[in-house]
């Protein structure tokens, strides 16, 4: 493992942060900044453009594009490939071979690089195996996308999504358990409140907006 820039195929100009490494295999480009304790993976290529935050994992054949900025502690599987456009907050994980996409509607005889639509994946969302994030989504601050969703619609904060196209089919806490229902809110019949089934944190859904209430004690 390299941990020091202009070394291997770690470019001079690489910014690489106290006890990043980076696979003897993989290549990151002059302007590139790595965050501390980030590890890169085998056949990797971070492209000078793209900034990766602290305590990232990036897995086997990942590709970061110019442009793409990664936020601390995101963990990205085998095989995804961060096209320019794509921004991710802290905690998020990417499953193995998920796909971003950054045209709508690309033609290889048509340049659209002036066409890109920006997609934002908030913090703590999961993204599930061979889903398909279509440009121009933002997904919501601890979203869960089921593995092999096609999501093609922005996604609420703590949303469980599934299907082709993806529809929310619950929603999830912060630890990852489904939400069960509580109780409904005594003001309005739209309004209840949820527990997470793992930690029994409290949260408390009006309408298509879930917040969390209540710290597990």
């Amino acid at each position: 493992m390299i941990a020091q820039a202009g070394e291997g195929h770690v470019g001079p100009g690489v910014t690489l942060g106290a006890g990043a490494l980076v696979h003897e295999s993989a290549y990151v480009d002059d302007g590139a900044v790595i965050g501390d304790g980030s590890r890169i993976w085998h056949f990797c290529h971070v492209n000078g453009g793209a900034r990766i935050g602290a305590r990232c994992s990036l897995g086997q054949n990942v590709v970061v594009m110019n442009g793409v900025t990664v936020g601390d502690n995101a963990k990205i599987q085998n095989n995804v490939s961060l096209y320019e456009g794509v921004e991710l907050e802290d905690d998020v994980f990417c499953g193995p071979s998920m796909v971003f996409t950054n045209v709508y509607n690309p033609r290889s005889a048509v340049s659209r690089k002036n066409e890109y639509r920006r997609t934002l994946v908030k913090r703590g969302a999961s993204i599930g195996a061979n889903a398909t994030i279509v440009c121009g989504s933002t997904v919501g601050r601890y979203a869960f996308i089921a593995a092999g969703a096609v999501v093609n619609r922005d996604v609420p904060d703590y949303a469980l999504v599934a299907g082709v196209p993806a529809k929310r089919i619950g929603w999830m806490s912060e630890a990852g358990f489904r939400l069960e229902v509580v109780a409904p809110a005594a003001d309005s019949t739209s309004s209840e409140q949820l527990r997470c089934t793992g930690s029994g944190a409290l949260y408390e859904r009006r309408g298509d907006v879930v917040t969390r209430v209540e710290e597990n004690a």
